[in-house]
């Protein structure tokens, strides 16, 4: 029988030198007895997988706000995409892919409607209330927000990845480091393939050197970036890419923002979810109660209690409230 304990002894046997064992990280605000069957991070792997906030990702924007077409990135189908490559490239290094995939199934949980439109809109709302990130509200999330204030009850080791996925702050892992790559080479990879399907850009449209290093298709550009995070970081004390990849990376993402994130014909509508966003701040911080309790119950500041219950909608529900909010409604006499 494969228990947990088995479990933790393979981990001791395989883990490299610098790849954090479970019962190690098992470390959590409060305390709990050791599941028989699980180590820690495949217990928290559960219970994000199990949270109403993952669930909802399937709901939210990636990039393309309503899109039509049943192959475009949404927040779920990016967590699990980013959840493969970093336990791809955990394996290879010896690493705890256990680890690695909770910190990318979480990693997400806090990101808003509408994308990164709907995250920079309330980061201007809340700017003198606290601001707000994606990243520090995924945590939040499995911190506070889930379970009606109970939060997750995480480990530190995944809680720590979850705020450091993105920005200049390292994980205090190597797994939440991996985890932060990632993300970067999956978002990269699938917003062209997105872009591409869209008929937004055409492959002759690439920059020439970056396709050079990185190569002519999806699947050999994640291939280079995978490989080369493996070879640059084996043995070594931190996550890297070489010099040659890296930079290839950064000018396709800088590609991105020019030519995709901002301006593109896919865009047009985002000032009207800007819009949406803002109304539907101002409307519950001026009727408190018309949020529901929980909110209210967990944040006493309503700027702060609107912001969470925003940030956890999904497109079609902030659409759904704004309709019902602000356009008249039919009636029937009857």
């Amino acid at each position: 029988m494969i228990d947990r304990e088995s479990q933790q002894r393979t981990e001791r046997q395989t883990l490299s030198r610098v790849g954090l064992p479970s019962q190690q990280g098992d470390v959590r605000a409060r305390p709990e007895t050791p599941c028989p069957t699980r180590t820690a991070f495949q217990r928290d792997i559960d219970r994000i997988t199990h949270s109403k906030s993952f669930r909802r990702l399937m709901h939210k924007t990636q990039v393309f706000l309503k899109p039509e077409g049943d192959h475009y990135r949404t927040r779920l189908t990016h967590t699990l995409e980013v959840s493969r490559i970093a336990r791809t490239m955990a394996r290879a290094l010896s690493l705890n892919e256990d680890l690695c995939e909770a910190i990318a199934m979480g990693h997400d949980l806090g990101h808003t409607p509408f994308g990164h439109t709907g995250e920079a809109t309330l980061a201007s709302l809340m700017a003198d209330c606290g601001g707000f990130k994606h990243n520090e509200q995924s945590l939040r999330v499995v911190d506070r927000l889930e379970k009606n204030g109970a939060g997750l009850n995480l480990t530190q080791a995944v809680r720590n990845g979850i705020l450091c996925h993105t920005g200049p702050i390292k994980a205090d892992t190597l797994e939440g480091r991996l985890v932060h790559k990632a993300d970067r080479i999956a978002y990269i990879n699938h917003d062209i393939d997105d872009a591409l399907r869209a008929e937004l850009i055409a492959p002759s449209d690439l920059p020439r050197d970056c396709i050079a290093v990185l190569g002519d298709s999806h699947g050999k550009r994640i291939d280079r970036m995978i490989c080369d995070v493996i070879a640059t970081s084996d043995g070594q004390p931190d996550i890297a890419m070489s010099a040659e990849v890296e930079q290839a990376m950064m000018a396709l993402r800088r590609y991105l923002f020019d030519n995709i994130y901002f301006g593109s014909i896919a865009k047009v509508e985002e000032k009207k979810a800007q819009e949406l966003v803002a109304q539907l701040f101002h409307y519950y911080t001026n009727h408190q109660s018309e949020l529901p309790q929980e909110y209210v119950a967990l944040e006493p500041d309503v700027r702060r209690a609107a912001c969470d219950y925003i940030a956890g909608m999904t497109d079609r529900f902030a659409v759904n409230k704004y309709i019902e909010l602000f356009v008249p409604q039919g009636w029937t006499n009857v």
